[in-house]
């Protein structure tokens, strides 16, 4: 009877000792779904902010990232997260254009905020915050920032554009809102998969064709079968890419992971910044060297351009509370950047 009794009570401590104990976490293994075949947006991206997620967490969030297509519609990734066949994306929030237009806000359009503006509004000007709610409440799921894009090309042509005339009519491959906008100033818009581009300029099926910036654009080919590169790309001068994730795994996180995660974007945008900031400088360059003309929007066709913006995005702001409030958000962020170039030197500007 001692034997069982002290036994008995062993047991009961040995219990109490092992509760008392602090209880290891399981490992979260998480799938990632993009929109991207291959390219720095699937292999620096995407990638570098699983392996920022798994060091910030100190191991306790695996993130293995999927090629677009493989987990659902490459275009269709918010679906995929918020049903829960991916955890996670890594994805353009203007994919989701024609669910709400505010995405273009969001995402960058040709309302001249440059990468470097972009991040200043979106951890200094309250857009970060305007971004999760905004996703949380009309798409239902967690996203806050990625990436950042580079100022895009604005046109790989075959007919040499200056000024607004000379793009009256011309067949342009484009999408999301600047295929609206370019519209009104006169362009005939085409909506095309990037994979198409190439052997629609080379067979004249196109004029012109909008896809990323000199480092995105360099491995397409496009300069090979259209003359001119024209120049800035004032429909895409900056954005964002985007990290979603589904509610029910994000609550499923302690706050510091969720933390953590939130610090692995913001670490990522700006590790993309430098990335490709850097190898659009290389790739612009070979296009300087290279056979094609380089060509310089007229300055009149680029306040025609912000003009007819303003005037769309007044329109979408008139029955639409959530493009309103980011808009209104932007235009005072805009307002208050007014006084930069009176104590901040020129990126680029030539030293004394």
């Amino acid at each position: 009877m001692y034997n069982l009794k002290k036994n008995a009570l062993g047991m009961g401590m040995a219990v109490t000792l092992l509760a008392s104990l602090p209880v290891q976490a399981e490992d979260i293994d998480w799938k990632m779904a993009t929109p991207w075949g291959g390219g720095p947006w699937l292999e620096r991206d995407a990638k570098t902010f699983a392996d920022y997620a798994t060091q910030l967490t100190g191991g306790d969030v695996n993130i293995q990232v999927f090629p677009g297509g493989t987990l659902g519609g490459a275009l269709r990734v918010t679906n995929t997260v918020k049903s829960g066949v991916a955890q996670i994306s890594h994805n353009y929030i203007n994919y989701d254009y024609g669910t709400d237009p505010t995405a273009a806000l969001l995402a960058g359009h040709s309302s001249g905020l440059t990468p470097e503006e972009f991040m200043l509004w979106m951890y200094e000007g309250g857009g970060v915050e305007l971004y999760e709610a905004f996703r949380r409440e009309v798409f239902g799921v967690i996203a806050f920032p990625c990436s950042t894009l580079g100022t895009e090309i604005f046109l790989h042509s075959s007919k040499k554009v200056q000024t607004l005339e000379d793009f009256q009519g011309l067949r342009l491959r484009t999408s999301g809102a600047w295929a609206e906008i370019a519209s009104r100033l006169g362009a005939s818009t085409v909506v095309m998969a990037g994979s198409d581009i190439y052997t629609a300029l080379d067979r004249g099926v196109i004029d012109a064709a909008e896809w990323g910036s000199p480092e995105l654009n360099k491995p397409t080919g496009f300069q090979n079968v259209a003359q001119y590169v024209i120049l800035p790309g004032i429909h895409q001068s900056g954005g964002i890419l985007e990290c979603e994730v589904n509610v029910d795994a994000w609550d499923g996180l302690t706050e510091a992971q969720q933390s953590q995660l939130r610090l692995a974007g913001k670490l990522s945008v700006f590790e993309s910044w430098l990335d490709s900031s850097f190898a659009d400088l290389k790739a612009f360059k070979e296009l300087q060297d290279g056979p094609n003309e380089i060509v310089q929007l007229d300055p009149s066709f680029i306040d025609a351009i912000y003009e007819e913006t303003r005037a769309w995005e007044d329109e979408k702001a008139a029955d639409n509370e959530w493009f309103a409030r980011v808009l209104q958000s932007q235009r005072t962020f805009k307002q208050s950047m007014t006084t930069w170039q009176d104590y901040r030197l020129p990126i680029g500007g030539m030293g004394r």
